[in-house]
């Protein structure tokens, strides 16, 4: 017998917990004798049907083998308990019973017995069957351990992907910083407001997770703008305008491709972060609700970040005429719902611009 046979012997023999169920003492006598003889040590014998339940949920049971005509409840009750667990490794039940008719062994097998043997019985089939089960329910606890470990494998390599790409996308969207002249507490702070924005609304925690790794990719497409456009201190031409819009549709090209939650909403986000509710923005001139909500979202805490921010071209606007500009542009630029939630939220979006202020 090889080492693994050995090991696999002692683990059937030694530590399977079997459950021995039937009314007579005698018999409880008899088959703890013929089993521990065999090298079983882990039984529980039990006369009283009706304690099999309690039994059963105090430890793994590998086997039961079970009488039928018991008084308070038969065999065929107990086997409907055990199968109205719905536990994936229940254990299988071997009918031992005085009850030789065709019917009584079709009843206990199609109610979800697994052997059937007649009283009286030939003590090496016993110990054969019980064998022969008790290999099979080894190799059933083997695969569902080894589908445990595997489950935690791919939740662990799933894990790392995500956060590769998370890091991808996170670069990504420092190098479109580096472009715009903007600095990563802007970032910060639109993403942050961004969330807060659809906790507020209701979105369940994963999906605003999505939203503050996704928000910062709003604009990615800047890396395809010429220098003199992107870098411009003054105001553009219509022609230079034309192509600085193209940076929406550049963005959402470079995050296509992908079907991971975050990119397909960072996608969403770059392309409609600059339609307007009333149809005026670009790059599509989408209105009202056909605009994306993660767009219409992003658009407001980006807008507010970007008025209250100073930039080489520009002077930081204060607080009071940054928030007259958002109420002004409710039901044009901004939708109107989202626009009242974001000004009942001012305190708290004052707070994040507090703790993400720039250097």
């Amino acid at each position: 017998m090889s080492t693994s046979e050995v090991e696999r012997s002692y683990l059937v023999r030694g530590a399977a917990r079997i459950l021995v169920v039937d009314d007579e003492r005698a018999n409880l006598v008899l088959m703890d004798r013929l089993l521990r003889a065999e090298g079983y040590a882990n039984l529980v014998l039990i006369q009283d049907p009706r304690d099999v339940m309690s039994a059963y949920r105090e430890a793994p049971t590998d086997l039961i083998l079970l009488d039928i005509r018991m008084p308070h409840l038969t065999g065929f009750d107990i086997i409907k308990q055990i199968v109205d667990l719905e536990d994936p490794l229940a254990p299988p039940i071997l009918v031992l019973t005085a009850q030789h008719s065709r019917d009584y062994m079709l009843r206990a097998l199609q109610a979800g017995a697994r052997d059937f043997i007649g009283k009286p019985f030939d003590r090496a089939e016993v110990v054969a069957r019980v064998r022969n089960m008790l290999d099979v329910q080894l190799a059933l606890r083997m695969i569902h351990a080894q589908r445990d470990v595997l489950k935690a494998i791919v939740h662990e390599r799933t894990r790392e992907i995500c956060a590769t790409r998370l890091q991808v996308v996170q670069r990504l969207g420092r190098a479109a910083e580096y472009r715009d002249n903007e600095t990563g507490r802007h970032i910060l702070r639109m993403s942050h407001i961004s969330t807060l924005i659809a906790q507020r609304l209701g979105w369940d925690e994963e999906h605003c997770e999505i939203m503050l790794h996704a928000s910062p990719m709003h604009d990615i497409g800047k890396i395809g703008i010429p220098d003199r456009i992107l870098l411009k201190p003054g105001k553009l031409d219509p022609e230079e305008w034309e192509i600085m819009q193209t940076h929406a549709t550049i963005g959402g090209d470079l995050l296509s491709g992908d079907d991971s939650d975050l990119l397909r909403m960072a996608r969403e986000i770059a392309l409609s972060h600059h339609e307007k509710w009333d149809g005026s923005g670009y790059p599509l001139g989408l209105a009202g609700e056909s605009i994306p909500l993660t767009g219409r979202i992003v658009a407001l805490a980006d807008v507010f970040d970007a008025l209250t921010s100073e930039r080489p071209y520009k002077k930081a606007w204060g607080i009071d005429e940054s928030l007259a500009l958002i109420r002004s542009e409710a039901g044009r630029h901004f939708e109107p719902r989202l626009t009242a939630l974001f000004l009942q939220l001012i305190p708290e979006i004052l707070a994040i611009r507090d703790r993400y202020a720039d250097v």
